[in-house]
């Protein structure tokens, strides 16, 4: 049992980070800056994005990104997910972690480098009405579409799989409609019901599409090429993804919750024994939130309480 965890910890770490064994520079950047940053120990933010139930919620982001064909057009175009799926997801996680963890100054630069490297993303494509439509990757309304796809999904994943919010799902959309902001969302969502309105709009105006793209998409999402030993539980996570999506989006999707003949399978379950191997795998606390704390504690912070203390038993992968 312990050199299987050995592995799985190895290959997990080298799919989130591109490294086998040390930990990411970047990671311990997260320890530098003079002031606590936009979320401290506590907050909603870090009690979803500490938890397990975030490798789920990456997994149903990706799924539902696909649907609008301007954003799944500036991934077909501009991205190597093809080539590079690792490094372009260890890219996404570096970005949420630093704005989750990081200083201020830090959250600005990251986004910052992300703006600058869509600056170069623009073409055109077919909206849901058949209709052809410039897009560019830094667009308000693409952005919107983007930072809502990520927000819905980590919500509602963590809802079926995670601890309580503090402060509840409004506090989560709330504190991280700062990230919306710093990547140049126009006024954000900033409760859950607002959220939910807005992700609606774009399947009830027609915006969001299926076709040849988007089953190619959920294709690779569904069969990454991962390690063999990580490719069992990746199943029952994926099949987690497509279970906590809104049956008007998985079938836009063209997916089907998992079942054995007529029987539904016990998604919830398995999903919840998985996740806990992975938490088994990592730790309870990882380097980035360590590397958060280390700043909180020179700057004089309080670093731990009520809030925080519960939070620490929900582990991160960073």
């Amino acid at each position: 049992m312990r050199n299987v965890l050995r592995e799985w910890q190895s290959e997990l770490k080298q799919t989130f980070t591109g490294t086998r064994d040390a930990v990411p520079e970047w990671v311990g950047h997260l320890a530098e800056g003079d002031d606590a940053g936009y979320h401290r120990p506590g907050s909603a933010v870090w009690a979803v994005h500490g938890g397990m139930p975030t490798i789920v919620a990456g997994i149903r982001a990706l799924l539902m990104q696909a649907l609008h064909p301007g954003a799944l057009a500036g991934v077909h175009d501009h991205s190597r997910f093809r080539e590079d799926p690792l490094g372009r997801l260890a890219g996404t996680i570096r970005w949420i972690f630093t704005v989750t963890y990081g200083s201020t100054g830090a959250a600005r630069a990251a986004s910052g480098w992300v703006l600058r490297l869509h600056e170069s993303v623009h073409g055109v494509y077919l909206d849901g009405h058949g209709e052809l439509r410039p897009y560019a990757a830094n667009d308000p309304e693409l952005l919107r579409w983007v930072h809502i796809a990520f927000t819905d999904a980590f919500l509602s994943v963590h809802k079926l799989w995670g601890r309580p919010i503090p402060g509840g799902p409004d506090a989560y959309v709330r504190e991280w409609a700062q990230a919306g902001t710093l990547m140049g969302v126009e006024s954000p969502p900033l409760s859950e019901a607002e959220m939910r309105r807005q992700l609606d709009r774009w399947y009830d105006d027609g915006e969001l599409s299926s076709g040849d793209k988007v089953a190619e998409t959920v294709a690779f999402i569904r069969d990454p090429p991962l390690h063999p030993v990580l490719r069992p539980g990746y199943r029952v996570l994926f099949a987690a993804a497509v279970a906590s999506l809104e049956p008007k989006y998985r079938d836009l999707l063209g997916l089907q919750t998992a079942r054995l003949g007529p029987l539904p399978l016990p998604v919830k379950l398995a999903t919840k024994v998985t996740l806990g191997v992975v938490h088994l795998a990592l730790g309870r606390v990882g380097p980035s939130e360590q590397a958060a704390r280390q700043r909180l504690r020179r700057l004089g912070y309080p670093g731990r309480g009520p809030a925080a203390r519960a939070g620490r038993c929900h582990g991160s992968k960073l």
